[in-house]
């Protein structure tokens, strides 16, 4: 049978360097992948998946949640790979969990687990109840040697848990962290 997969990780984690990878490395044995990510993210353009590393391709197609996902569209399919996953509608995750049904196709999904505030996003929430395998993509605390664990946001270089959970942005605005750097810079609530 096959899987669905969250490889989750904090910002600057190398989960979409790792995405592309692996569709590399699929396609240049012969085999047919889809790529997919969420509509709302437009930071690199509308259908681009962009690493920070400077690889880039071409979404397939961009999930919402009246986007349509028919059997025949994933029919003679290897593998389908999705990023930037914490975006999706737990809609959205459970149409794509039944894709590893039938037709039968792993669904390899990449995002973060938490937002700038440590809570679940919804997407990662769902993902994390219906997943067959959970991996964790590590990286080191931008401000020690310890394991990121989360993702604090900065407005005028100061740490805050102001905003909204959804506010694309990059190396500018988010910085992967240890709890330990994290509550020193934003005590938790």
């Amino acid at each position: 049978m096959a899987k669905l997969y969250f490889r989750h990780g904090t910002m600057s984690s190398a989960k979409t360097l790792n995405l592309l990878a692996v569709a590399h490395n699929y396609r240049s044995q012969g085999k047919r992948v889809l790529l997919l990510k969420p509509r709302l993210d437009t930071r690199f353009g509308q259908g681009s998946i962009v690493s920070r590393a400077g690889l880039e391709a071409e979404a397939d197609l961009l999930l919402d949640e009246g986007t349509p996902l028919p059997r025949e569209l994933f029919v003679g399919l290897d593998c389908v790979l999705v990023d930037e996953s914490q975006f999706l509608p737990p809609s959205v995750v459970e149409r794509l969990r039944h894709v590893t049904l039938d037709p039968g196709v792993p669904v390899i999904c990449y995002g973060l687990r938490s937002d700038f505030r440590t809570r679940l996003f919804p997407g990662s929430q769902r993902l994390l109840e219906l997943a067959d395998s959970i991996e964790e993509v590590k990286v080191t605390c931008a401000f020690c040697n310890r394991k990121a664990v989360y993702n604090m946001r900065f407005v005028d270089g100061k740490p805050t848990r102001d905003g909204a959970q959804v506010e694309l942005g990059g190396d500018e605005k988010y910085a992967p962290t240890c709890c330990k750097c994290f509550v020193e810079r934003l005590p938790l609530a």
